[in-house]
């Protein structure tokens, strides 16, 4: 008696659709793609991306802060940010006295990449990345993307990078500070925040 073993089947990041999704990101928004299984988005290029917990990235959203494109993958938000912003965050984040701080805020820039979410929308498969504010088609790359811009452009405010920035380290270091009180209630003191006297 033989078996014979089904051939798999093609997941959705695999496959033909693969190969869709990264024309679609080519053609409408003129993106760079990593075109194997899993399609990614190359960073550096027209955008960089800000990454953070999905609970702190969840908080950011309900601020009246500025964003572009936001992408959640697994317990990872990514907010886009104009190309060149990845270099921009340590410098930043010491600007704003944030850089002594360990926060779970990091930046993807040149050469680096993300998972490309599914342009219909929805939550996809399991682990799949998915948009929350998705991209414009058809918008000049970076127009609608925070960035660093001259000092005095915006009336003498700042740049919508660095209010993007430090509206990220607040939420990033709450979710901190609220994991540190929630080891403390549970008797584990590993995520303490450090005492200064």
């Amino acid at each position: 008696m033989t078996l014979t073993v089904p051939p798999p089947r093609s997941s959705p990041d695999t496959g033909p659709d693969s190969a869709a999704l990264a024309r679609w990101y080519e053609r409408k928004l003129g993106w760079a793609t990593e075109g194997r299984a899993p399609v990614r988005l190359l960073t550096g290029v027209h955008f960089d991306v800000l990454e953070l917990p999905a609970e702190a990235g969840r908080a950011l959203l309900r601020r009246p802060v500025r964003t572009g494109p936001v992408l959640l993958s697994g317990a990872r938000m990514g907010l886009l940010v104009a190309a060149g912003g990845a270099d921009e965050l340590p410098g930043l984040l010491d600007w704003l006295e944030w850089g002594q701080i360990a926060l779970d805020l990091t930046a993807v820039g040149a050469g680096g990449r993300v998972m490309a979410p599914s342009p219909r929308g929805g939550a996809g498969s399991p682990g799949a990345a998915l948009w929350l504010r998705p991209p414009e088609p058809r918008q000049v790359p970076g127009s609608a993307l925070p960035a660093l811009t001259g000092f005095g452009s915006n009336g003498g405010d700042a740049p919508d990078l660095v209010r993007l920035v430090d509206a990220a380290a607040t939420e990033c270091h709450r979710v901190r500070l609220s994991r540190a009180r929630a080891g403390l209630r549970n008797g584990s003191p590993a995520d303490q925040p450090l005492a200064f006297s």
